[in-house]
Formats: structure tokens, C-alpha cells, sequence
């Protein structure tokens, strides 16, 4: 690919996302700090994503080579991949898959956090050398993103966070994020040009974000039963955490305002995995669960549960 055809790539990459993502600004107060500050030393975070797929072999192939994951596990119905070691995503497949409707609620996309900005830029270079195709970029303010869809449609974000120190919260404890163009061209000349053989160790599940039938129902849910804070709304959309990360999980009606559960067989997000650090969270958790005779499954520290919108959900110690 030639330096012309990278620009050309890169700015029509750049295009953005959807219209309606963007949110309100916030009025500013001074940047909060935490001892702890990455995503997966929260009390809770966000450990694995389940998909459902149509064409296993096809998909795993994309996930290797696109995403840079590697296979840690195989079974006759399915593949666990990961990095490093660290399984963070398992593609299953079965005789009755098929593709869920757009609007259906499941998965907006599972976002992949990367150690830093180099290692980022480092995965730019290698989607556009190798003409991977994105869907969107944007600066958050907390984190630099950049979007795209596996070849069945499932969104993908991999994103990088900016230090803690940079993010800015408001008086009710929320914290300021925004959608704004990203730079892509000087991400890729900012990035070294060496051989990508794949994730940095450290890449994790940062996010994962849900498409659902109705936000004040999601915020009951996430944020009434399963304890996370609300750390931030968009027209359309909230976001929630623990440890005042900007979010471990959102969800928004977008596309699937409305719409019924999903149906058994549907491909995509098939569930996913709260991991607590902190056990006293997950405990009052399930609380809240049987107190709602929400039904669940326990296998020693794993609680499983199908949530509001029909899609599975396990919560891990």
C-alpha cells in the first residue's frame, strides 16, 4: 500500500461514528486520581465476551489475524482466544445459529483496552497496511477509540486509555467524556512501523457495550441491582462502573429501542463476565438477584443469570 492510499484509507476511516453518539458537555471541576486506576482493578470489570457464531472457522481466522488474539482453547463447537494467556473471548457455533436482526438487543461491541497509545498506533499501522476496514474514530476525552465490525457484524472497539490523572469529573461524581474526531493520520505517523505480531500483553476486556430495549430499565438493572455507579449519559445511552472507571458497561437504544428479548439461536453476543474483585459486591448482588426472584445458576463462585433483555450474563468472583 502506498503512503497516498494509507491518507486515503486512514482519512475515510476517520469518517466517525453514527450521529446520536455524541454527548453533552459537562461544566469541569479539578481531574480525580485513584491509587488504582486500569479497568480491571475495579471492584468489578468486565473478564470475558461470548459470541454466537454462524461461520466459527471464518471468525477465529478474523480474530487472529485481524485483532491479533490467539487460540488458547478449542473444543468440537467452539474456540476460546485471548492474550498472553488470558482468554477474553470464546466463538461458539451450533446447527440452529442465525444472524440476529440489527435492532435486536445484544451486542453495540466488545471493546479490547490496550496497554498505551503506541501499542494502538502500532495496531492502526497493521489494519491499514493490511486493509482492514473501520467503521469509525473518535476521542472521548478519557480514551482514544477506534471502531469496526467482524464479519458477521459484531462491533469491535479497541481503545486506549489516557491517564486518570487527564479525565475530568463533575460535582455529581460523574465523569466528562465526549465524542470527537480522532486524528487517525497522525496516530498512524506517530506509531512504529515494525512487524505486528499481535496483541501487547496487558490487552484486556476494557468495555463491553450492550444494545437495549429501554434505559431507565438498564439503569435499574446495572445500577439498582448489579451496583455499578452511572459515570455517564448520552442522549440515548448510559454508562456505568465501579471504582469510578468511565465505564465497565454501557448500554443504549440506538437501534434497539423497544424491541423484544432476543431469541434462542440468534448469533452474537451469546453472554458475558462481570468478574468482583471486591466479593462483598458480588454478594449483594446476588441478593438483590433472588430478592427479585430473578432466577440464576450458581457453579461455586459463578452465578448465572439471563438479564432483562435476554441476554446471558455471569457474575464471577
Amino acid at each position: 500500500m502506498t503512503d497516498l492510499d494509507r491518507r486515503t484509507f486512514l482519512g475515510a476511516a476517520a469518517a466517525g461514528i453514527a450521529a446520536g453518539k455524541a454527548g453533552p458537555t459537562r461544566a469541569e471541576t479539578a481531574p480525580m486520581t485513584n491509587a488504582a486506576t486500569h479497568a480491571i482493578d475495579m471492584p468489578a470489570f468486565v473478564d470475558h465476551s461470548h459470541l454466537t457464531v454462524i461461520d466459527l472457522p471464518m471468525l477465529s481466522a478474523f480474530y487472529q489475524q485481524a485483532m491479533g488474539l490467539s487460540v488458547l482453547e478449542k473444543s468440537a463447537s467452539g474456540e476460546t482466544l485471548g492474550v498472553s494467556g488470558r482468554p477474553l473471548l470464546t466463538l461458539t457455533t451450533g446447527g440452529n445459529a442465525a444472524r440476529a436482526p440489527r435492532n435486536a438487543p445484544g451486542l453495540f461491541h466488545t471493546a479490547f483496552l490496550v496497554p498505551n497509545r503506541r501499542e494502538l498506533g502500532r495496531w492502526l499501522a497493521h489494519a491499514a497496511h493490511n486493509n482492514i476496514p473501520l467503521t469509525g474514530a473518535s476521542d472521548h476525552l478519557v480514551s482514544e477509540a477506534i471502531y469496526l465490525d467482524d464479519p458477521e457484524g459484531n462491533g469491535i472497539e479497541i481503545y486506549r486509555d489516557r491517564d486518570r490523572a487527564e479525565w475530568t469529573y463533575v460535582p455529581d461524581g460523574t465523569v466528562k467524556m465526549a465524542t470527537h474526531r480522532l486524528d487517525l493520520q497522525a496516530l498512524y505517523e506517530e506509531a512504529p512501523k515494525d512487524d505486528w505480531n499481535g496483541q501487547e500483553n496487558g490487552t484486556v476486556i476494557g468495555h463491553i457495550h450492550l444494545q437495549v430495549s429501554d434505559i431507565p430499565e438498564a439503569d435499574a438493572f446495572f445500577q439498582g441491582v448489579l451496583g455499578l455507579d452511572i459515570m455517564a449519559r448520552y442522549p440515548g445511552a448510559s454508562f456505568f462502573a465501579t471504582g469510578k472507571y468511565h465505564h465497565h458497561v454501557a448500554a443504549n437504544v440506538w437501534n434497539s429501542r423497544g424491541q423484544p428479548k432476543r431469541q434462542g439461536g440468534m448469533s452474537g453476543l451469546a453472554d458475558y463476565t462481570i468478574r468482583f474483585n471486591d466479593k462483598a459486591k458480588l454478594d449483594a448482588a446476588v441478593q438483590k438477584l433472588d430478592a427479585l426472584s430473578i432466577a440464576t445458576t450458581r457453579s461455586g463462585d459463578t452465578v448465572s443469570l439471563v438479564d432483562p433483555w435476554g441476554i446471558g450474563l455471569k457474575l464471577a468472583a
